[in-house]
C-alpha cells in the first residue's frame, strides 16, 4: 500500500502535530515502507501458535485479594504542609 500526502497530511492533523511539504514527502515513503513490511508480516503462518507474553514460560505470581490500607498512611502524608487524620487538607475549589 502507497501512502499519499494527503494521508501524511491527514495522520499529521490527527497527531496534532505540523509536517512541511517536504516532511510530508519523506514521510510518504517511511509510511509506506513500515506499512509494506507489516504487510509481510501477515503472510506468516501463526496457526496453532500459541500466544506468549515473554519468550521463557513462567507462571504468574499470584496474591490474595486482600483490602489494607498498605500500612504507611503516616508516612504518605508526613511531608504534607497541612493534614487532618491521614488525609491531605487542599483548599476548596469547588463552591
Amino acid at each position: 500500500m502507497k501512502v499519499d500526502r494527503a494521508t501524511v497530511q491527514h495522520i499529521a492533523r490527527l497527531a496534532r502535530i505540523t509536517v512541511s511539504d517536504d516532511e510530508a514527502a519523506r514521510f510518504e515513503g517511511e509510511l509506506s515502507g513500515i506499512i509494506e513490511w507489516v504487510e509481510q508480516l501477515e503472510e506468516v503462518d501463526t496457526d496453532g501458535v500459541e500466544p506468549m507474553t515473554r519468550v521463557v514460560e513462567m507462571a504468574m505470581t499470584q496474591r490474595d485479594d486482600e483490602v489494607n490500607d498498605g500500612g504507611i498512611a503516616d508516612d504518605i502524608v508526613a511531608n504534607a504542609p497541612e493534614k487532618a487524620d491521614h488525609f491531605f487538607v487542599v483548599p476548596k475549589v469547588v463552591e
